[in-house]
């Protein structure tokens, strides 16, 4: 098949001809993209412009102690480390902070070569305790949250430490002096971000490049087929600074595996079954909305032409995004991991990743993002207003 796109050519630190040591299959290089490799053959990019390499596709671990238990937990690590995933993503809130001592237990019974493989993130903001100082981006409250998520995950440095959003109430030279200090003392490796808004990006790597502080490397958000609003401006803001994108709930919640029918009760062992009006991706909220069913479609029409499934479709297409880094993949059962991962090594063709874009176009209002607005920063020889 083999398509070479501007969509490969704009991922900053991609390197297309590494590959999971096990596979024996080579990738053909042609103009900076990439050929297909044969389907669950990891690919690896650099953690934005760092010198990191990691897995296209991450492990994240907000199911661990909460929906899935400590030995499905180990079963989806061991999984993942041998299809040839390297990042693992984790966060101090998550299951109050016992996914963080799953995954240092899960470390502290592996041999070494396991553990030097794994590249390990997680992140500190929201809050661990009941006290006033026990949430956000001051030095007081990262200063214990790290150390914290340290002594959990049972290691003296984490690869990637991440805020896990913007802090109002926290000037960012206070947190961004915070994260360079910890990169001088050796505690986190590399900075990032998570859940910015275009604007609050930029200031922060403004910040950094001023004042010469550790520069964050990766932003993570929400991002899949239902989620496009990023592309307007955080997209580019990243683009323009070298940040890597780790999206996360590339499926839309289960919305993009297709296991959600129109008027359809939602039931059964689904986050939406047992809960319906879980956040965004309430039924109600999704369910209601035209543009949902046509991507649904759109992605269930390519999966049975391609004979995979639509969730290894839908994570294909974020996989080739401009700017993205490694797609945070969040299983509850080893099944759905093993699905997940079996998109490792699939691209699509330009028509389909076409059909796609259609489909889930979120439509922006003419002016800034939609069509007159484009044109006005276009290079058009007729003047705009």
């Amino acid at each position: 098949m083999g398509r070479v796109s501007s969509i490969s050519r704009g991922r900053p630190g991609v390197r297309p001809g590494v590959r999971h040591p096990a596979s024996t299959t080579r990738l053909a290089l042609h103009d900076g993209g990439v050929d297909d490799g044969e389907e669950g053959d990891m690919e690896y990019r650099t953690l934005g412009t760092s010198g990191c390499s990691v897995s296209g596709y991450a492990l994240g671990t907000m199911t661990f102690g909460a929906e899935t238990d400590e030995d499905g937990s180990f079963a989806q690590l061991d999984a993942f480390v041998e299809a040839g995933g390297t990042l693992v993503d984790v966060a101090d809130v998550y299951a109050g902070g016992t996914s963080e001592e799953i995954v240092g237990r899960w470390l502290a019974g592996r041999p070494a070569d396991v553990r030097d493989r794994v590249v390990l993130a997680t992140k500190g903001r929201f809050p661990t305790g009941e006290g006033p100082n026990d949430v956000g981006l001051s030095r007081r409250h990262l200063s214990r949250a790290l150390d914290a998520s340290l002594r959990r995950l049972g290691v003296e440095v984490v690869d990637l430490y991440q805020v896990h959003a913007w802090d109002p109430l926290t000037p960012p030279e206070e947190w961004l002096t915070f994260l360079d200090d910890a990169v001088r003392a050796g505690k986190i490796l590399y900075p990032g971000l998570s859940n910015l808004v275009g604007w609050q990006v930029q200031r922060v790597v403004d910040l950094a490049d001023h004042v010469g502080l550790a520069r964050p490397v990766t932003l993570q958000p929400q991002y899949n087929l239902l989620v496009r609003e990023i592309e307007w401006e955080i997209v580019p803001a990243c683009l323009a600074n070298g940040l890597g994108l780790l999206p996360w709930s590339p499926l839309g919640g289960g919305w993009l595996t297709g296991k959600y029918r129109r008027d359809e009760a939602t039931s059964g062992s689904t986050r939406l079954g047992e809960n319906p009006e879980r956040g965004v991706e309430a039924y109600d909220r999704r369910g209601r909305v035209e543009r949902t069913w046509d991507v649904v479609a759109a992605v269930e029409k390519i999966a049975d032409d391609r004979g995979a499934s639509m969730a290894q479709v839908a994570l294909a297409w974020l996989h080739d995004r401009p700017g993205v880094t490694s797609v945070i993949l969040g299983a509850r059962t080893s099944d759905q991991l093993a699905d997940n991962l079996g998109a490792a090594g699939l691209h699509l063709t330009a028509e389909e990743t076409e059909a796609l874009d259609a489909a889930s176009d979120p439509g922006a209002a003419d002016y800034p993002y939609g069509g007159p607005g484009t044109e006005q920063r276009s290079r058009r020889i007729e003047g705009g207003r």
